[in-house]
Parts: structure tokens; sequence; C-alpha cells
């Protein structure tokens, strides 16, 4: 029986020198010196070694399913050269999540599915871990409370381990934008 590969296209963002490096070892992986939220990243790759099947413990590469527009600042500081990186994967090797919802995790909270689920777990009558929360963030399909969640659409991310040279459809060189806060702040 032939096993169906899904694939899917995803975009990377990463300094120019990681790139480069990309280019001469064949592969790209995360580095552990940009990981800047350590015990986060470690639940991470934990949660990536639970759901995709070819995992191998590397740090995360974090990816788009939907292009990122590169005139927008926040990627990178001001006036550093990066690349947009378009990738051809299989998704069982993509673990997706909510971005948003990620970030209750980057700040250590409680990733409630409503208000009233909000006030119990910190009135303590919620039998549920903060940590058991946070793997809410992976079901990307779920109903969501419009008065809690907003309407807006759902801004999901990706991660993988390693991603080989041999993935790689295009790339698009660009020095980012100053934002108006980083101007303000060199003033």
């Amino acid at each position: 029986m032939e096993v169906k590969k899904y694939m899917g296209i995803y975009w990377t963002l990463q300094r120019l020198e990681a790139w480069v490096q990309f280019e001469k070892q064949g592969y790209l992986e995360g580095n552990p010196e940009h990981a800047v939220y350590g015990k986060e990243y470690d639940w991470m790759k934990a949660q990536m070694k639970l759901r995709l099947p070819n995992y191998n413990g590397e740090q995360p590469i974090w990816l788009w399913p939907k292009k990122p527009d590169m005139r927008s600042t926040g990627h990178f500081r001001g006036n550093t050269g990066c690349v947009r990186i378009t990738v051809e994967l299989d998704e069982k090797d993509v673990l997706m999540s909510d971005f948003e919802e990620w970030h209750i995790v980057l700040n250590n909270g409680f990733n409630a599915n409503n208000e009233q689920e909000f006030d119990d777990f910190y009135n303590n009558k919620l039998a549920i871990t903060k940590e058991d929360s946070w793997g809410r963030i992976f079901d990307i399909h779920k109903e969501r409370d419009p008065e809690w969640d907003g309407v807006s659409e759902v801004w999901l991310q990706g991660v993988t381990g390693r991603i080989s040279l041999s993935k790689v459809k295009k790339v698009e060189h660009f020095v980012t934008r100053t934002s108006a806060l980083e101007k303000c702040m060199n003033e």
C-alpha cells in the first residue's frame, strides 16, 4: 500500500548569516543561542517530540503558512539583512499552532477558553494545570468564544526541526525597515 505524502508550502524568516550557514552545511536548524525563551522553547520541543514522528530534538525553526509581508516591521531589528525562504515540507513534519496563544505560553499564563474559565482558574476552582492548558494552542480548529477571542482569523505559525536545502523553493533577500519605535529610541 502506497503512503501518500501531503506537502505544504511554508515560509521561514532568517538572518542573512543563517542562510549563508544553511547553504554551507546543506540544512537549517534552529540555533540555541537565539532561543530567547529557553523554558518555553524546551516545552515546544517536548511537544514536537510527542507530535511529529520524524523530529529529532533540534531547536525549532519557525514557519508561516501565509507568506510574511516583509514591508512591515517587527520581524527583525531595522537595517538587518535577512531572507524569506520558501520551503515545501511534508505536513506531518510541521507542528501548527495559534500564534497569539503561543504568547500565553511565553508569558507563563493560563490559556483559557473563555472569561469564566480564566476567572475559575485564578480562583483555584479548576483541576487543569496551566501547563495542560498550553496544549490548546495546537487545537487550531476549535470553536472559539467571540466574546473572549474576538472574531478575527486565527494567526497560524508552525515549527519544524531540520530543513534540508533540497526543500527550498525560493529565497528572497531583504534589508528590514527601521520601525517608528526604533527611530524614536535612536534619537
